[in-house]
C-alpha cells in the first residue's frame, strides 16, 4: 500500500488532542461541548472503560464539530466497533500486522504507536508518516524527537504519555511534531462533578500554549 492511498484523518484545527477517559456515557457530550467551547475541535475516547464505546457513539451523535478519535484501539477486533459507534480515526499504543489490516479493511485512517527507531521504520513500511510516539517523555521526549529527526525526517509524530502544560511548547516547538495528547485537559474529579468550566478553562490554556510563537 502506498502512502497516497491511505485514508486522511480528519481536518481538525487543534494541535492538542485530549486523551479522555469516559467512566459514565451520560458525561461524555457535555465534555466535548466543552472542548469546543474551549478552541479543541478533536478528541480521542480511549477503549479504557466500558463505557467508551456509547461515550463515540454519543458524541458521534450530539456533537458533529467534534473530530472524535478511538483510543487505545489495541486489537483487530477493536476497529469494527469504533467504526460503529462513529469514531472519525482510531490511535494505538503500538502497531500491529493484524491492526493494520483491520483499519486498511475498512479505511479509517489510523495514528499507530511507535516508541524506537526500528517501530517507526516499519510503521513507515506501512505508509504512516504520522505516528504516536508513546509513552512520550518516558520513551525520551524531546531529545528523542530531535534525534530522531535526522535520519527519519519524512515522519511526524503526535507525542503522548507525560505531556502537561509544562512541557507541552517544548514538543510542539519540534517541526516533526504535528500535535501531541494529554490527559491534564480533562481531569476525573472535573468530568465527575460535571465543571465543565474548568474543562473549558484548560482547553482555552492548551491552545493558547500552542499557538505559534
Amino acid at each position: 500500500m502506498t502512502v497516497a492511498s491511505l485514508p486522511a484523518l480528519p481536518a481538525f484545527r487543534s494541535r492538542v488532542v485530549p486523551v479522555v477517559v469516559i467512566d459514565d456515557a451520560r458525561t461524555a457530550v457535555p465534555l466535548a461541548q466543552a472542548l469546543l467551547e474551549g478552541g479543541i475541535d478533536v478528541m480521542e475516547i480511549t477503549l479504557r472503560s466500558d463505557a467508551a464505546l456509547a461515550a463515540i457513539e454519543a458524541v458521534a451523535r450530539a456533537v458533529p464539530a467534534m473530530h472524535l478519535g478511538a483510543g487505545t484501539v489495541t486489537r483487530a477486533a477493536d476497529v469494527p466497533r469504533v467504526v460503529d459507534a462513529g469514531a472519525r480515526f482510531a490511535l494505538s499504543p503500538g502497531c500491529t500486522e493484524a491492526l493494520v489490516d483491520a483499519v486498511r479493511a475498512v479505511g479509517l485512517p489510523f495514528i499507530p504507536g511507535v516508541m524506537t527507531p526500528g517501530e517507526v521504520m516499519r510503521a513507515r513500511e506501512h505508509g504512516f508518516l504520522l505516528q504516536k510516539l508513546f509513552p512520550a517523555v518516558q520513551a525520551g521526549g524531546v531529545p528523542l524527537l530531535r534525534a530522531l529527526a535526522a535520519p527519519l525526517p519524512d515522519v511526524r509524530f503526535c507525542p503522548t504519555g507525560g505531556l502537561t502544560p509544562d512541557n507541552l511548547a517544548s514538543f510542539l516547538d519540534q517541526p516533526n511534531v504535528a500535535m501531541a495528547g494529554g490527559s491534564w485537559l480533562t481531569p476525573a474529579d472535573a468530568v465527575a462533578a460535571g465543571d465543565w468550566s474548568r474543562i473549558t478553562r484548560l482547553a482555552r490554556e492548551a491552545v493558547a500554549l500552542s499557538a505559534p510563537a
